[in-house]
């Protein structure tokens, strides 16, 4: 699928349920929804907990399309982390790992679908379109963000854990109300989180509201393992998925490093919501195979075969081995991926440096529409004090 597809194609059409087994996870991993293995072996379909039926029905060009997603995003994804440690950003959230939990998600998303994210979605920021540039000038403290969230169905990047999951609820309710609800063109709402979001108020009280409410929402869990540096048993005794239940709506849990059953699990759950049958809560069960952000440290707080037993589950190699296997791709086509990924990396640094620095008082540009006296106040004392040193420019 090229850049800013929205999944018009034949991924805009609804996951089709068909006859199928199921599928949990190997000895010792959590039952969970997987259309393919971590060796590349497609499953036709399965079987989810509530008797609903996952699958997908690709073409080659829109499985390719999927594996040139995940490594273009990983791509710019490092490129973005070498910017920080070289001093350019001051900070980045990684998702390495996580591509497929985000390309699966986010390509499920239809036009009319809005989602709210964390900090750390880049993969679905760039299937709705955006420039990937958008967030490093957040991380560099030239702008806020840049983007139009109206124009591309994506809000703003939220730091504050968890406090994105009310803003979603909120905007779904209002969608209810205004009728937007209960056919095919309806719209619906996917809200990001981790593992660690969940022991937040805010997302305890977003179930709450939505499921009273009956909201057309998704609440999609990135079960990364870790919450900064806690691992999950600290976080739950229970699957974070059967949280839902708790709260009157259903939840399941996708292999988060399967492409194909993300996507096929969260379109089934927009669908629904668009229909007017309420909020799903999904625990997509993936890893963080590297920092929580570039100013942390998981050596401290993991153990390497941990991260090895992970890396045999990666996501991007068990969908380069299903094109091989099912001679979808060649050589020539996955050379051409690498290529087209490092010049877009390439070309993502040098915008990156080309960035001018912003003057320190349009800080206060865009605090109030109409202005304030409170903040006008502080910018002359930001001001006077700027001019108290010598040449300044301000």
């Amino acid at each position: 699928m090229a850049k800013g597809d929205r999944g018009t194609t034949t991924r805009g059409k609804r996951a089709t349920p068909r006859a199928g087994r199921s599928r949990s996870g190997r000895a010792g991993d959590p039952e969970l929804v997987q259309l393919l293995t971590p060796e590349g072996e497609r499953i036709d379909s399965v079987t989810g907990p509530d008797g609903t039926e996952y699958t997908v029905d690709f073409t080659d060009e829109e499985y390719r399309g999927l594996y040139r997603d995940l490594v273009v995003i990983r791509k710019l994804d490092a490129e973005a982390t070498a910017l920080q440690r070289q001093g350019e950003l001051g900070i980045w959230a990684s998702l390495l790992g996580q591509e497929a939990a985000q390309v699966g998600s986010g390509r499920a998303l239809r036009p009319q679908d809005m989602a709210f994210p964390t900090y750390r979605e880049h993969g679905v920021l760039y299937c709705r379109g955006i420039d990937p540039i958008m967030p490093l000038g957040l991380f560099r403290g030239v702008d806020q963000g840049g983007w139009d969230p109206n124009e591309f169905k994506f809000n703003m990047y939220t730091i504050v854990i968890g406090a994105q999951t009310l803003h979603a609820t909120g905007y779904a309710m209002g969608i209810t109300m205004d009728g937007k609800t209960g056919t095919d063109d309806g719209e619906a709402v996917i809200a990001y989180f981790g593992d660690g979001a969940t022991s937040q108020g805010d997302v305890n009280e977003a179930f709450v509201w939505s499921s009273v409410f009956n909201a057309p929402i998704v609440f999609f869990c990135q079960n990364n393992q870790y919450a900064i540096s806690e691992p999950l048993e600290r976080q739950t005794r229970i699957p974070l998925y059967q949280r839902s239940s708790g709260f009157g709506f259903p939840g399941i849990r996708v292999d988060g490093n399967d492409v194909l059953a993300t996507y096929a699990v969260t379109r089934a759950a927009l669908d629904n919501a668009r229909h007017g049958q309420g909020p799903t809560m999904i625990e997509a069960y993936t890893y963080r195979m590297g920092a929580h952000t570039t100013t942390d440290d998981p050596t401290r707080y993991r153990i390497a075969s941990e991260v090895e037993a992970w890396q045999a589950k990666d996501p991007i190699a068990r969908v380069r081995a299903f094109l091989e296997k099912q001679q979808i791709a060649d050589e020539a086509f996955f050379a051409g991926v690498d290529e087209e990924a490092k010049q877009e990396s390439l070309s993502l640094r040098e915008r990156v440096l080309a960035m001018p620095d912003p003057q320190p008082l349009t800080l206060f540009d865009h605090v109030h529409a109409e202005g304030s006296p409170e903040v006008d106040a502080q910018r002359d004392q930001l001001a006077a004090y700027l001019d108290s040193f010598e040449g300044s420019t301000h």
